[in-house]
């Protein structure tokens, strides 16, 4: 833990930061760069999260290298299960894997905690 407290110190610094954005009154977390270590079955499965008013709105899936047939499953299957939860709640939350996609799905899984820590993280200050 002490690792990924460290990463997100120095990169919430920065001024212009590329993770975390504002879209009017949306914040924007963009996994890209701050999970490029999680690796679905065909490599990196980067998400942005939408987050107002402390609950997450949607996840959407960026561009990846992943078997466009089982993404759309763990798309279908998964994107909507963070939906409306507050932050806390969604980093925290349970989410089962997609049937036929599990690799996919737990990489799709791993990368919203992560984009939602850094979410919660950079606004205690």
């Amino acid at each position: 833990m002490g690792l990924v407290a460290a990463f997100l110190l120095f990169t919430s610094q920065a001024p212009d930061d590329p993770i975390m954005t504002k879209e009017k009154d949306v914040t924007v977390i963009n996994t890209t760069s701050l999970a490029g270590d999680i690796e679905g079955y065909a490599g990196c499965t980067p998400v942005k999260v939408f987050i107002k008013d402390g609950k997450v709105l949607r996840v959407e899936a960026l561009e990846n290298e992943e078997t466009p047939k089982y993404f759309d499953m763990v798309e279908k299957g998964l994107m909507k299960k963070w939906n409306g939860k507050p932050v806390k709640t969604a980093e925290k939350s349970k989410v089962d894997v997609v049937t036929g996609a599990t690799v996919s799905s737990e990489a799709v899984i791993e990368n919203v905690r992560r984009g939602i820590s850094y979410y919660i993280y950079a606004n205690k200050k």
